[in-house]
């Protein structure tokens, strides 16, 4: 069993009957859907929201039914990957151009868990692209003012076009650096219209659940605050 899976399967345990949960994004939580899948099938009852059009295509194949976000008065939890995470619980996600959505979820869910590989585990975060949703109107416009604040945008593109979002918005991926300052970048694009979120979770996960060789281990978020 790969790493990935591992995490994807033990997420699962998170879940009781008659919660609300939130499908996230990427190839970690692929496992983790199979395997809610499973348990859907066997007699658990829940109701599914996503993050994305992947996961509520993924999720359908399964036989799986997904709820539209409206229908749902609270997400009690939701389950997604990260790009990269410090031990302070900060994380960069995005690298599936679902950040938008990811981070409305997990703002409303009652209670989020990140899964990923040891991989994503870093000292400091920024050696992953910082991702970042603009919106099209003016965006060559947009991505000068990046620019001017030496944040080293790269409009990204996917087989040959500009990548665009399931909310019809651009990504610009920022080469920070790994140790970049947090509260100055966040401060810079707060600045510049066209920005419409940006890929940096600070502190919003209450556990992680982290793959190693060794076997998936569940770490707890003690400094975690729900709003």
């Amino acid at each position: 069993m790969n790493l990935k899976e591992q995490v994807g399967k033990k997420a699962v345990e998170f879940i009781k009957e008659g919660m609300v949960v939130g499908l996230g994004t990427g190839s970690t939580v692929y496992y983790f859907i199979h395997e809610l899948a499973k348990k859907i099938k066997e007699g658990l009852n829940v109701e599914l929201v996503s993050t994305s059009v992947q996961s509520i295509n993924l999720a359908k194949s399964l036989g799986l039914e997904v709820k539209d976000i409206e229908e749902v008065s609270c997400i009690d939890i939701s389950v997604d990957g990260v790009d990269e995470i410090d031990k302070n619980f900060n994380a960069i996600k995005g690298g599936g151009a679902a950040l938008f959505r990811e981070k409305i979820v997990a703002d409303i869910s009652n209670h989020v868990v990140w899964i990923y590989d040891e991989k994503k585990d870093v000292e400091k975060i920024g050696a992953f692209d910082l991702p970042v949703e603009i919106l099209p109107f003016a965006y060559n416009h947009t991505i000068k003012k990046m620019e001017d604040l030496h944040l080293n945008p790269k409009l990204r593109h996917k087989e040959g076009k500009i990548l665009v979002t399931d909310n019809s918005n651009y990504i610009v991926d920022l080469a920070l650096g790994e140790g970049f300052n947090i509260e100055e970048v966040k401060k810079k694009l707060s600045t510049i219209v066209g920005v419409v979120e940006d890929g940096l979770f600070i502190n919003m996960c209450k556990h992680c659940i982290k793959g190693t060789e060794q076997g998936a281990i569940i770490i707890e978020n003690h400094n975690y605050k729900r709003k």
